[in-house]
C-alpha cells in the first residue's frame, strides 16, 4: 500500500504544475486542499462512469468533508460549451476557491476553461468565444489569467492536465476551440496507478496512444530542439512498452505508473513553444464527430507519418530507432511480420496500435466517406496544420491524408 508522497515538478524548468504520487488520491487531495491551497469551498467535477460504477467519488468527498460545496457528475468527451457554462454558473454562485477533477482529459479541459471563464466574467457562448484561443478569429486582448486553482486526478493518459491550453467544443457548430494563455492548467496533478485500474482498458490504451502521438509529433517536428527531443524520446521509451504491458496485464501497477510518467515527458514540448502537426490538428476536428481523443491518434498518426516522410525522414528514422530498440516493442512488431530494416514509421506505429486492439481506420469508428469533406474543411481552422512538417493549407491536402485512413 502506498504511504509516502513523492512531489516533483512536471517540467524541470517550470514551477507548475506540481505532481504528487505515492499517496492514495483522497489523502493527497485532502492534504493539499488544506496545506497548499488553503481551500474552504471546493467544487468537484467527476467522471460519470467513475461515479456510477465505483466508490472513488464517495471516497474523495468523504476525505474533503464539508469543504465540498458542489459536484458535477459527467461531462461528455470533447468538453461541450453548454456543460462548461453550466458549471461556470454553479461555481460562481457557490463562490468556489478550488476545483478538483476526477476522471479523463475532457474534465481537465473543462476545468481549465471554467476557471478561465470565471476570471473573465463569462456568462454566455458569445462571451466564451472572445477569450484568447489558437484560431485566427477575433478575440479579446484584455483577458485576465485564470485565478481559481485546479487539482487534477487523471484516470487516462491523454495528458490534458499538463497543458496551459484547454479544448472545448461549440454545440452550435461542432467546431472545437483551443483556448490559450493566460488560461492556466492545473496547479497540482495527483497520480494514483491503482485508481486507473477502474478505467476501461480500451480508454487507457487509446489515450496512451494519444500521448505517444505527442512524442511522435514532437520528435518529427521541424521546430523541435535538442532538449525537447531528449525528453520526448524518454516519454516514447516509457509509453510504447508500458502500453503493451498494460494490454498484457491490466493489473500491472508498475507498468501503469511507467505510462503516467511517460505522459509528462510527452508534453514537455508545450513549455518550449513547439507546435504539433496534422495528426493533432485533424484529430481536434475528428473528435467532435463522435470519436474519442485517443482513437483519433490511433487512426491519424500512422497516416500523417507517411504523408510527412519526405519532409522529415531523418527525424522519423530516430523514432524508428527508439521503438525498435525496445525488446517488448520489437517482439510485437516482428510477430506482426514487420522488419526493422524495411518498416517505415507509419507501418511501425500502425503495428503497435493493432497489437493494442485499437481502431486504425475511420470505418472502424463509424466515419464514412460522406463525412470527409466536412472533416477536411473544419480541420483547416486548426493552427497545427500550418506547423505540420509539410504545411497544410488546402482541403485537398487534408483529404490526401484521410484517404489513407478510410478503411
Amino acid at each position: 500500500m502506498p504511504d509516502q508522497e513523492t512531489i516533483r515538478r512536471a517540467f524541470l524548468d517550470h514551477e507548475l504544475p506540481i505532481v504528487s504520487y505515492g499517496l492514495h488520491f483522497p489523502e493527497a487531495c485532502r492534504l493539499h486542499a488544506d496545506t497548499t491551497f488553503h481551500a474552504s469551498r471546493i467544487y468537484i467535477i467527476a467522471s460519470g462512469t467513475i461515479s456510477r460504477t465505483t466508490d472513488n467519488l464517495k471516497h474523495l468527498q468523504e476525505a474533503l468533508g464539508d469543504k465540498v460545496v458542489g459536484t458535477s457528475i459527467g461531462m461528455k468527451p470533447h468538453t461541450w460549451f453548454s456543460e462548461v457554462l453550466e458549471v461556470v454558473h454553479d461555481a460562481r454562485k457557490d463562490n468556489v476557491d478550488l476545483i478538483i477533477t476526477l476522471g479523463a482529459g475532457s474534465l481537465a479541459d473543462g476545468a481549465k476553461v471554467i476557471s478561465f471563464a470565471l476570471a473573465n466574467d463569462v456568462e454566455t457562448r458569445e462571451d466564451l468565444i472572445t477569450l484568447p484561443n489558437v484560431s485566427r478569429r477575433p478575440q479579446r486582448t484584455d483577458a485576465k489569467p485564470s485565478s481559481i486553482p485546479i487539482i487534477s486526478i487523471p484516470t487516462t493518459l491523454s495528458g490534458a492536465e499538463y497543458s496551459n491550453y484547454g479544448g472545448a467544443t461549440d454545440d452550435a457548430t461542432h467546431v472545437k476551440w483551443q483556448f490559450a494563455p493566460p488560461l492556466k492548467g492545473p496547479s497540482l496533478i495527483v497520480l494514483d496507478p491503482a485508481l486507473t485500474t477502474t478505467t476501461p482498458t480500451e480508454i487507457w490504451l487509446s489515450t496512451g496512444i494519444r500521448s505517444v502521438d505527442h512524442c511522435i509529433e514532437t520528435l518529427c517536428s521541424l521546430q523541435s530542439d535538442a532538449l525537447s527531443d531528449k525528453i520526448a524520446a524518454e516519454g516514447l521509451k516509457r509509453l510504447a512498452p508500458g502500453l503493451l504491458k498494460s494490454k498484457l496485464d491490466p493489473a500491472d501497477l508498475e507498468g501503469r505508473h511507467m505510462c503516467q510518467i511517460g505522459v509528462m515527458d510527452s508534453l514537455y514540448h508545450l513549455t518550449r513553444g513547439i507546435h504539433l502537426g496534422a495528426s493533432h490538428g485533424i484529430g481536434h476536428m475528428l473528435g467532435p464527430m463522435g470519436v474519442g481523443h485517443g482513437d483519433t491518434s490511433c487512426i491519424l498518426m500512422p497516416a500523417v507519418a507517411k504523408y510527412n516522410a519526405k519532409a522529415n525522414a531523418d527525424r522519423q528514422q530516430y523514432c524508428l530507432e527508439i521503438l525498435w530498440a525496445d525488446d517488448v516493442v520489437k517482439s510485437v512488431l516482428e510477430k506482426r511480420g514487420l522488419k526493422a530494416a524495411t518498416a517505415d514509421l507509419g507501418d511501425t506505429l500502425e503495428g503497435i496500435v493493432q497489437e493494442l486492439g485499437m481502431p486504425t481506420t475511420l470505418k472502424d469508428v463509424g466515419i464514412g466517406r460522406d463525412r470527409l469533406d466536412e472533416l477536411a474543411r473544419n480541420s483547416l481552422q486548426d493552427a497545427f496544420l500550418l506547423t505540420n512538417p509539410v504545411p497544410i493549407t488546402t482541403k485537398e491536402q487534408v483529404l490526401d491524408i484521410l484517404e489513407h485512413c478510410v478503411g
